[in-house]
């Protein structure tokens, strides 16, 4: 096993996890009192609302006050033209993918089922998870998320699983681990998830939180809840077995509650979202990758229609990206292209447009409820960890600012990324990722990239992809 530690300067004392290493960093997640001056401050508090000049004062990790020229012996950040706001939350993805980043640019759900799931996911070694996690959670950081789902899906052995968690705390984001069986036979589901629970989240209070991966089945969903796990599912209309009819037959056996997180929910009959709804489930949309890789079209309307406020996820890098930018655009201009369409045909009594406002409150609060984490982020409340990204204003591509909610969803991209914090860590400054060697950890990628696709027997050409099943036909 090479040595990690070349990934982060400054290296603490070792971790007791396999793989372990500390980010280099003045300040601890608890330590540290920041006051973020004269920003355009967007809370995602209905009780405190929106500032067009504010101030954030944060002590030991938790917000402690937004308002108007506060006074306090902190060090300063200059929010001059800058919008701060809840980091995103993204509440579905694979990190472990991250090698795999764009291999099936032009792909299907069918190719992915074949190339990675069935052919690469085996193939993964334990390190191979970890750098996918580390390398995934570091790009999460640096387009402004910092909550994330993970739905891991290659716990081949308990080493995997101890090497992604390791990684999710390593990198400083604040995480669920959705625990998922991996793909080899020798994997005994579910028993793996007891000693997770036991061996690494016996504290409630970290960054890293244990939830359920979950086929829809019945077995699963009860040991989910014996163990007080919140359950994830993908729902797919046309995929045998897991489309939302078979979630409907575990509803009529009362097992449909608020402790279920259904991921796409395509191909659902109106009756069935609204079973959703009144079980108090929640959904979680990939709108990029449902519309791309012929998973039927997102129910971003049909969810809204039943009260249903949906999350954004982004699901996969192997096909889309991954920013919250293109998530929150993509799933903004879809229902809008919806109600147009059926306005356009004469159609009255038509459902609101959403406005950008709307978007952003999905990609902050709402994901935080989705991930039943609304009362430690989501929203810049005093009282709640530090969870801050400050986004540039002062750049062509949004100046002048007219519109802070507008310019969020309609204008900015990455680039935009100024500061980045997570429990009151500054761990993206000046858009750059904090004591972290890029080019390390481009060489580790490159290297476990490299192992995969050989194994698989693929083929590698970086113009047209790497030849798999799918770029063969």
């Amino acid at each position: 096993m090479n040595n990690r530690r070349t990934f982060l300067a400054g290296l603490g004392a070792a971790s007791c996890l396999p793989y372990g290493l500390r980010r280099a960093s003045a300040q601890t997640p608890r330590e540290g009192r920041w006051l973020i001056k004269n920003g355009v401050v967007l809370t995602m508090d209905s009780g405190l609302g929106d500032f067009e000049r504010a101030d954030v004062l944060v002590e030991g990790g938790k917000i402690v006050a937004v308002r108007p020229d506060i006074s306090a012996e902190a060090t300063i950040i200059d929010a001059s033209n800058r919008i701060v706001l809840p980091g995103f939350t993204d509440t579905h993805h694979h990190f472990y993918q991250s090698a795999m980043r764009n291999i099936l640019g032009n792909g299907l759900l069918e190719d992915y089922f074949r190339d990675i799931v069935a052919k690469a996911t085996p193939l993964f070694r334990a390190t191979d998870a970890y750098d996918g996690v580390l390398s995934g959670a570091l790009r999460s950081l640096t387009s402004g998320v910092t909550h994330v789902t993970d739905l891991s899906q290659v716990s081949n052995s308990p080493e995997h699983s101890d090497a992604m968690i390791s990684a999710f705390r390593d990198s400083g984001i604040r995480a669920v681990y959705a625990y998922a069986r991996g793909y080899t036979a020798a994997t005994k589901f579910p028993d793996d998830v007891e000693r997770i629970k036991k061996q690494h989240f016996a504290s409630g209070d970290q960054l890293v939180s244990l939830a359920f991966t979950a086929a829809i089945d019945k077995g699963q969903w009860l040991l989910a809840r014996r163990m007080g796990l919140r359950i994830y599912a993908h729902v797919v209309g046309l995929v045998p077995t897991v489309g939302p009819a078979d979630v409907i037959k575990l509803g009529d056996e009362g097992l449909m509650g608020p402790d279920n997180v259904y991921i796409h929910f395509t191909g659902a009959r109106p009756e069935y979202m609204k079973r959703v709804k009144d079980t108090g489930g929640s959904l979680s949309l990939a709108v990029p990758i449902e519309m791309t890789m012929r998973h039927g079209a997102p129910p971003i309307q049909q969810a809204l229609d039943f009260g249903i406020v949906p999350s954004l996820s982004s699901d996969v890098e192997t096909t889309m990206t991954s920013d919250m930018f293109s998530i929150m655009r993509a799933a903004f201009t879809l229902q809008r292209t919806q109600v147009n369409e059926r306005a356009l045909k004469g159609e009255k009594d038509l459902p609101p447009l959403l406005l950008a406002r709307d978007i952003v409150r999905m990609a902050t609060i709402e994901g935080a409820r989705c991930n039943a984490a609304e009362s430690r982020t989501g929203s810049l409340t005093p009282g709640k960890d530090a969870d801050i990204v400050l986004l540039r204003t002062d750049m062509a591509n949004v100046m002048p600012l007219n519109n802070a909610y507008g310019a969020i969803v309609t204008g900015m991209d990455t680039s935009n990324i100024d500061k980045v914090m997570v429990a009151g860590r500054v761990l993206v400054d000046g858009g750059r990722l904090v004591g972290v060697d890029m080019a390390a950890l481009q060489r580790r990628i490159t290297a476990s990239r490299d192992y995969i696709v050989g194994q698989a027997g693929w083929k590698k050409n970086v113009v047209d992809g790497v030849v798999t099943g799918a770029s063969a036909k």
